[in-house]
């Protein structure tokens, strides 16, 4: 095994083993995260227990404006989860091997559902700022993955991809979103590097390359996820028109306003999820 690959097994196994000892963990029905600006969620979980990542093996603290970096423990609709308030993103220097050690950390505490969130930029032209994208399938353009090296114990080689997001979840998801009044969209979610933000002809390439949104996350946590036979369901907030579609400049803050407006949509949407697994 790598170097690389040996300290984020390790740092997996400790993580799991230092939880334990702080928090009571039973079984998760799912793991969550919370993209930039949604992490509202985390204080609507009942009986929560938290720990701050600064303060599990392995785990740096949290760079970005709108990721609390905490890992919380509580119920949801009365179903155990796991919820990570924040993330790590290779913009920040990250690799994508770290950028996953949350997705195993959360597999090895008995998680098999992952709910992924993000903040994204719409490139679809009929999408809304303030949009709920359900993601049926993402690009990774990121050219990075957190499966390169020696396989880590409890991965697969060559994770099947045709189905990263899976179908019966996102089923679930539209119809607590027919039940609950709460409008949503699906699309395809595109994951570059960062952290600027992309240029009109990007854009452009993106649009013709099948993309319906554009963020900087979320892609290496799902392929880890399926190398690890977890399923997946996604949401993107369209927090902004991408670059050249509005002419408007785009800026974090708008974001994390945004997020703000959308985000009790946002937590109907996945308590609802989590009561249906």
């Amino acid at each position: 095994m790598s170097p690389d690959a040996d300290r984020h097994a390790s740092a997996a196994s400790l993580a799991a083993a230092t939880i334990r000892e702080r928090l009571d963990v039973g079984a998760p029905a799912a793991a969550i995260i919370l993209g930039s600006g949604l992490g509202g969620l985390a204080a609507r979980l009942e009986n929560p227990r938290a720990v701050a990542f600064a303060d599990i093996p392995g785990f740096p603290s949290t760079t970005v404006v709108g990721h609390r970096g905490a890992l919380i423990a509580g119920t949801v609709a009365g179903r155990e989860v796991l919820a990570l308030a924040g993330r790590f993103h290779l913009y920040e220097g990250h690799s994508a091997t770290l950028a996953a050690l949350p997705v195993r950390l959360c597999h090895a505490l008995g998680a098999r559902t992952l709910i992924v969130s993000n903040a994204a930029g719409g490139v679809r032209r009929t999408f809304h700022r303030g949009d709920l994208m359900l993601i049926h399938d993402h690009i990774n353009l990121m050219y990075r993955n957190p499966l390169i090296g020696t396989v880590e114990p409890g991965d697969v080689r060559f994770p099947d991809m045709s189905a990263p997001y899976d179908a019966s979840l996102l089923a679930l998801m539209r119809e607590v979103a027919t039940d609950a009044g709460i409008p949503v969209v699906a699309g395809v979610y595109a994951g570059l590097l960062g952290p600027s933000y992309e240029t009109p002809a990007e854009v452009r390439m993106l649009e013709r390359l099948g993309a319906d949104a554009v963020g900087m996350s979320t892609v290496p946590e799902v392929i880890a996820a399926r190398a690890r036979g977890m399923r997946v369901a996604g949401i993107s907030c369209i927090t902004n028109m991408a670059a050249g579609i509005s002419g408007a400049p785009l800026d974090h803050a708008e974001v994390l306003e945004t997020t703000r407006e959308v985000g009790e949509r946002f937590e109907r949407l996945v308590e609802g999820l989590v009561e249906r697994l």
